[in-house]
């Protein structure tokens, strides 16, 4: 006899065959990506002025670049501090702290009166830049669900991206009127991002085992001990070098001295990588959390250090700006994966502060050594040859990828892919 079931027991909503619910994203996750679009719009505003602005007190090409990789240097300098502080005081405190900080620095940047000046102001805000990255990434690590970390990583990114293609644009337009204003409108959009984070962010304790204890925190050695982390810290080194440290230094130089001095050039030539970035982002995020990270990867690698090293080879700005386009889709395509794969590394339960700040340092060394060498190998043999070298280690750094395990576990991905079956023949 037969019975129909009650409505409750019912699902409310079929998936798809072979496919599982999405999730939801956080709302706490929301908030961080509110306030990095606000101190996304404030770096890309100062991105294409920096190097003019360093370059206006009379010094060389290798001076104007350390001024971009001292605020790097200080980001290495205090990245295993901050990732102590973390965990002592919290992510929220720290992170609000390290706004603050660099909204002075880049306050005082605005009124340095030479060179020195200029390099003393700008560094110290790379200690508040690691505090409120550091404290973000461990916020990122602990409230994305394992089954969409390559969706959260591409939203966050995504809304630097967008504020790095609004900013550079406003930056060249506010640059007209001096090279101090994109500064003093960087801070204004930093105090506008810890106002923000302090009213609206609430983080939820740690989650505990059924025993009622914490998980162990997840040390340095272990995370060495695995491939996958050392895997990750080489395009991340690789990714820190070209697009953290040769993009924001040496291409606007390169696009004034070779293509044409008019400053808008510089800015649409940073604001066309963004745009590459951000294009291929729901691919690549996609692609992270169902085929799985090791994959998108590489093929980021290949594509961002091919197109990073003929930049170097631009006679005309469309030229330019088509390679820098298709380099910033290069690294669209790494950087959800990679932060994926952080994340799959260290688990939602478990604090790993120096873990998370020792990745960080690899991208600060990386945006630290890219400038300076790059520069001096512009300065002595040419552009071509800086850009032939910074594309040649991004490259490089997918080679260990191709042994490495994939940090996604298959158990995760293998309700999320469609199954696809042969038709069914009766009879």
């Amino acid at each position: 006899m037969s019975s129909v079931p009650p409505p409750e027991q019912s699902p409310p909503e079929q998936s798809p065959p072979g496919q599982a619910p999405p999730e939801r994203i956080p709302r706490q996750i929301w908030v961080l990506v509110l306030a990095a679009f606000a101190i996304a719009i404030g770096f890309g505003i100062i991105a294409p002025v920096l190097p003019m602005y360093a370059a206006s007190f009379s010094v060389s090409i290798t001076a104007t670049t350390v001024v971009v990789s001292s605020f790097a240097a200080f980001r290495l300098l205090w990245a295993q501090p901050a990732g102590a502080i973390v965990t002592r005081i919290g992510e929220r405190p720290t992170y609000m702290t390290g706004v603050l900080v660099v909204a002075a620095s880049s306050a005082a940047t605005a009124f340095a009166q030479d060179y020195w000046q200029l390099l003393v102001f700008r560094s110290l805000g790379g200690i508040g830049s690691v505090m409120f990255t550091v404290s973000a990434m461990g916020l990122l690590v602990r409230l994305a669900p394992p089954t969409i970390r390559g969706r959260v990583s591409a939203l966050y990114g995504s809304m630097f991206l967008m504020g790095s293609i609004v900013g550079p644009a406003i930056g060249g337009l506010l640059g007209q009127f001096g090279m101090r204003v994109p500064f003093l409108v960087y801070a204004g959009t930093l105090l506008v991002a810890a106002l923000f984070i302090g009213a609206m962010l609430e983080v939820p304790p740690r989650a505990v085992r059924s025993d009622g204890s914490s998980a162990p925190v997840m040390t340095l050695k272990e995370a060495w001990s695995d491939k996958a982390y050392r895997s990750v810290l080489g395009s991340g080194f690789a990714n820190g070098w070209s697009n953290f440290g040769v993009r924001i230094a040496l291409v606007p130089l390169f696009a004034a001295v070779v293509i044409s001095p008019e400053p808008w050039i510089a800015g649409a030539v940073l604001a066309l990588f963004a745009i590459g970035n951000a294009s291929v982002l729901p691919l690549s995020s996609r692609v992270a959390d169902t085929v799985g990270r090791r994959p998108i990867i590489i093929g980021g690698l290949l594509v961002n250090g091919a197109f990073t090293a003929a930049l170097g080879l631009s006679t005309t700005t469309w030229v330019l700006l088509g390679l820098s386009l298709l380099a910033g889709a290069g690294a669209g395509l790494m950087n959800p994966g990679q932060q994926a794969a952080v994340a799959d590394i260290i688990g939602n339960d478990r604090s790993a502060g120096q873990v998370l700040s020792t990745f960080q340092m690899v991208q600060d060394v990386g945006a630290i050594l890219g400038p300076v060498i790059a520069g001096v190998v512009a300065d002595a043999v040419g552009y071509p040859a800086a850009f032939a070298v910074t594309g040649a280690i991004v490259m490089g750094a997918a080679v260990p990828w191709f042994t490495t395990r994939e940090t996604l576990e298959r158990a995760t991905i293998a309700p999320r892919i469609p199954r696809f079956r042969r038709p069914f023949r009766q009879g």
